[in-house]
């Protein structure tokens, strides 16, 4: 494996404080206290409007959006990197692999939390209104065509069931980041921590 394709929230940054005080403001600015975050949280790597609809939202949602969206952006302090993720990700580009992220969150958020740290990265696909997100393959697609690679060098590494999903969609295997936020599933490749991955790809 060649070409690393990455989650970002679970897996390279710890932005679950974060989310949480994002969804205590829709909570309160929306009158949803009825939704907690735990119900939001479970169905985190999906597009944010695709959540919504499970929970049983189903208007206003480009302003709730909105809500999460300026909140998230004003809590940007409670967001940090998981240990050791920017000593691997050195590691990786010195051993010349080619790293890449498909993530649910809309590029301008990704872009203010990864910073300078953005140079690590080849191809960044985010949200988009009209591309379809997780589970659907496209933007692990997408990836894999700009770079002109087989999908037997590619592997996706993410922290929710629908991260799998989404891998499984595209053909390509999957390294279930064990230190992220979802439930535990009989993964056929997990990491405990993401130094780990060092050994697991090779």
């Amino acid at each position: 494996k060649k070409i690393l394709i990455f989650d970002l929230d679970g897996v390279l940054i710890d932005s679950k404080e974060n989310m949480f005080l994002s969804w205590q403001q829709v909570q309160k600015k929306h009158n949803l206290k009825d939704i907690k975050f735990n119900d939001y949280f479970k169905n985190i790597g999906r597009p944010f409007n695709d959540i919504l609809k499970i929970l049983g939202i189903n208007k206003n949602h480009a302003e709730i959006k909105q809500t999460y969206d300026n909140e998230s952006i004003l809590k940007i302090n409670k967001i940090k990197y998981f240990s050791d993720t920017i000593k691997t990700l050195k590691t990786f580009k010195k051993k010349k692999y080619v790293l890449n992220i498909v993530t649910s969150k809309d590029i301008y958020r990704t872009k203010k939390f990864l910073k300078n740290n953005i140079k690590f990265f080849n191809f960044i696909e985010c949200a988009s209104k009209d591309k379809k997100g997780k589970p659907n393959p496209y933007k692990i697609n997408k990836i894999i065509k700009l770079l002109n690679a087989k999908k037997s060098e590619c592997v996706y590494i993410g922290d929710m069931h629908v991260d799998y999903i989404t891998a499984k969609n595209a053909k390509i295997d999957f390294i279930y980041a064990d230190w992220g936020y979802g439930k535990k599933f009989n993964y056929k490749y997990k990491c405990n921590t993401i130094d780990d991955l060092l050994f697991l790809i090779n």
